[in-house]
């Protein structure tokens, strides 16, 4: 068992509870703290589009909300040949509150890639640019 499964895992469960309506593309995302808990997180569509929340947002809210800071690793999870990187506000949020932590990519399938978030978002703003 690679020390991802648990997270892969947790990211498949919270897509299972995914309000996708319009897109139908569910998405679910687990965020591991250093202390070990995990938080999940689903995407929240929303008729008008523009409030919908992705599922890294939700997991990444979840856990702040509940006093949790400093984080290790995010899964995202979808139903997709191609796997699926966090979207743009995504990325920004994940460097603002996890920084250069591995993002595990995973389908159903059983597929799975591990980017570091430094490849994803090579020069992110962030408070030292303040």
């Amino acid at each position: 068992m690679s020390e991802y499964e648990i997270l892969i895992t947790a990211a498949k469960q919270a897509r299972e509870n995914a309000h996708a309506p319009f897109s139908n593309f569910r998405v679910g995302a687990a965020l591991r703290a250093a202390s070990g808990r995990i938080f999940g997180g689903c995407n929240v569509e929303n008729a008008t589009y523009g409030l919908t929340v992705c599922a890294e947002r939700v997991a990444i809210f979840k856990a702040m909300s509940e006093g949790e800071r400093g984080f290790d690793a995010i899964s995202v999870v979808t139903d997709t040949e191609t796997l699926t990187p966090p979207c743009g506000a995504c990325r920004q949020l994940i460097w603002e509150f996890c920084g250069d932590v591995p993002v595990v990519l995973a389908n159903l399938k059983g597929k799975i890639e591990i980017i570091q978030m430094r490849e994803l978002f090579p020069k992110p703003f962030d408070s030292s640019n303040l």
